[in-house]
């Protein structure tokens, strides 16, 4: 019996667009401003900049220098953990400001909902700080979705295409694997979680179905289908 629905979101909750259209733009647009006026003030920011100098071998003193990997890593979706969580930073900013609201497809904010009311534990895995997720469900077109999630995790827990990350995640939860459904866009994804003894649905929204073993759902009104027979 699956107790646990563990979910991505690009792709799966959210628009991809909303991400790669509105979200990282904002970041590329104010990250520059927001490390030269913040980092003298935030421990927060001096800390994720320790760590960009680290995984770069830029000075730390050199701020511009860092500015440029921070750029750069934001034009390549770089999964960098210094990276996501200062996005994350800034992204509140902006849905603070209003600059935007957090895109969540209809059926998925129904769902969620529904699910949490079963009694079904809800967690979240994306590569996105823990930050952005809780921004991005808090600050939703829905409203806020946060009371429905038990917990969070970010690459802090594992890179999402490693084994590993999984069997940390069930550890963190204290379940047995089978009894947690895994739901992304990203079959990579879906076969590292399997490797574990995660059950999982692929949500393909559009475009063809491809052969595939594993369950696949167009949207969560399907994956609730999918649920409810087992």
């Amino acid at each position: 019996m699956i107790r646990v629905i563990l979910t991505d979101i690009e792709g799966t909750t959210s628009s991809i667009s909303f991400v790669h259209d509105v979200l990282f733009p904002y970041s590329a647009e104010h990250m520059a401003d927001f490390v030269r006026e913040g980092e003298a003030d935030s421990t927060d920011i001096r800390e994720q900049l320790d760590a960009v100098s680290e995984a770069s071998g830029v000075d730390r003193d050199d701020i511009e220098g860092l500015i440029g990997v921070l750029d750069t890593w934001i034009r390549e979706d770089r999964k960098e953990t210094p990276l996501k969580t200062l996005q994350g930073m800034v992204w509140e900013q902006g849905y603070q400001q209003g600059a935007f609201k957090g895109h969540i497809y209809e059926d998925a904010a129904e769902y969620l909902q529904r699910w949490h009311d079963r009694g079904l534990r809800l967690f979240v895995y994306s590569s996105g700080s823990v930050k952005a997720q809780k921004l991005i469900f808090g600050f939703s077109e829905a409203g806020d979705l946060t009371p429905f999630f038990s917990g969070y995790f970010d690459t802090r827990i594992g890179g999402k295409k490693e084994p590993d990350s999984y069997s940390n995640i069930i550890n963190e939860l204290g379940v047995e694997p089978r009894t947690v459904l895994f739901l992304s866009d990203v079959e990579a994804e879906l076969q590292a979680a399997e490797s574990v003894g995660m059950q999982t649905v692929w949500l393909i929204r559009e475009g063809d179905i491809p052969e595939t073993g594993r369950p696949v759902a167009r949207d969560f009104a399907d994956v609730d289908r999918f649920l409810l027979k087992r």
